[in-house]
């Protein structure tokens, strides 16, 4: 069974107006991915992403970090939401009856933050999707590197990711996180 991610966009964001993941799983249960050369876990439902500004996904974005960051990991409302959402491009990933699955940001200062997957979603690929919707934005934008501070849990992803370890780890949040780049093609 093919199963395809797309990132829809409006008109007027720097955003490519869809991304899809083509191939099928290999023998490794994994799908292989076109967009990036990369390969992710196998999906078990079509899942769309959307991505755009926080007006249009303040919702969605919202209900996912605060049952990840403020229900689960139990940073304060004050700490996870800020000022920066309003300016900053949202990434957030749907199941089929529209329900927001996990969610991602990208700010103007190049710093992807608020990666986010639902519990019961982890494991099934959607925060790679976030992840290279949000560096496909980045590199629409001619961006020349990204940054990002991984929790000390994620930091394996990241790698996995192209990212790279700079500096020693530090508490962020009351969760001990590592800072985290990686180079864009020109």
């Amino acid at each position: 069974m093919r199963r395809r991610v797309r990132s829809e966009a409006p008109a007027h964001s720097d955003a490519p107006p869809l991304l899809q993941r083509r191939g099928g799983p290999d023998r490794s249960g994994m799908n292989s991915d076109s967009l990036l050369g990369r390969r992710t876990p196998r999906r078990a439902e079509k899942i769309l992403i959307r991505v755009g500004s926080w007006e249009q996904l303040r919702e969605p974005a919202s209900a996912v970090r605060c049952a990840v960051f403020i229900e689960e990991q139990g940073i304060p409302a004050s700490l996870e939401l800020d000022d920066r959402d309003a300016t900053a491009t949202h990434a957030v990933a749907f199941d089929p009856q529209d329900r927001p699955l996990a969610t991602g940001r990208l700010l103007t200062d190049a710093h992807i933050g608020r990666m986010a997957v639902l519990a019961s979603h982890r494991g099934k690929g959607l925060g790679v999707s976030i992840l290279r919707a949000l560096v496909a934005v980045a590199v629409g934008r001619g961006t020349p590197e990204l940054r990002l501070h991984a929790q000390s849990g994620a930091i394996g992803f990241y790698l996995r990711e192209g990212f790279a370890l700079e500096g020693e780890p530090y508490v962020e949040a009351g969760i001990l996180h590592q800072t985290m780049v990686r180079l864009l093609p020109r």
